[in-house]
């Protein structure tokens, strides 16, 4: 493989690089520092500033969705959402659900977990089907989830 095939994988290892490429806001220099790809680091770092030439601009995407909160969730061997053996259903446990419908996809849960994890709020699970969107937190977290979550529907990466 080419110094520059070699720098693009290093690149597509870290989506976090590759979406500040995309964005325009990363220094080259620092950034090949941090790929610690062999090779001298001026030409890593062209190669860098090669393929964020390119890569397509950095866009974002308003999603139609409502989002609702649905408190009282616990465990359960089916229910409202169901992860790898792992049911939630309303009752009497100690979880919030935070339910999309609309317009949403894999991007928009990706974008509701980014945000969350920013602010400290760590789902105990999450999926996406069709037109809806299910993330469930701790009780506590419930209303701060659900604003972060409205927030991150008008800004996911297109």
């Amino acid at each position: 493989m080419t110094q520059a095939a070699v720098t693009r994988a290093a690149v597509d290892e870290h989506p976090f690089l590759r979406r500040a490429l995309r964005a325009g806001v990363v220094n080259h220099a620092a950034a090949a520092r941090f790929l610690d790809v062999d090779g001298d680091e001026d030409a890593v770092a062209a190669a860098i500033r090669r393929y964020s030439e390119d890569l397509p601009g950095f866009d974002t995407d308003s999603r139609d969705a409502r989002v609702s909160m649905q408190s009282g969730l616990g465990p359960s061997d089916d229910g409202l959402l169901f992860v790898a053996g792992c049911g939630f259903e309303p009752g009497e446990g100690d979880l919030t659900a935070l339910l999309v419908s609309g317009r949403v996809d894999t991007r928009t849960l990706a974008a509701a977990l980014e945000r969350l994890h920013v602010v400290d709020i760590d789902p105990v699970a999450a999926g996406v089907a069709e037109d809806t969107l299910a993330v469930v937190v701790e009780r506590r977290d419930g209303a701060d989830a659900l604003r972060v979550i409205e927030d991150a529907l008008d800004t996911v990466p297109a």
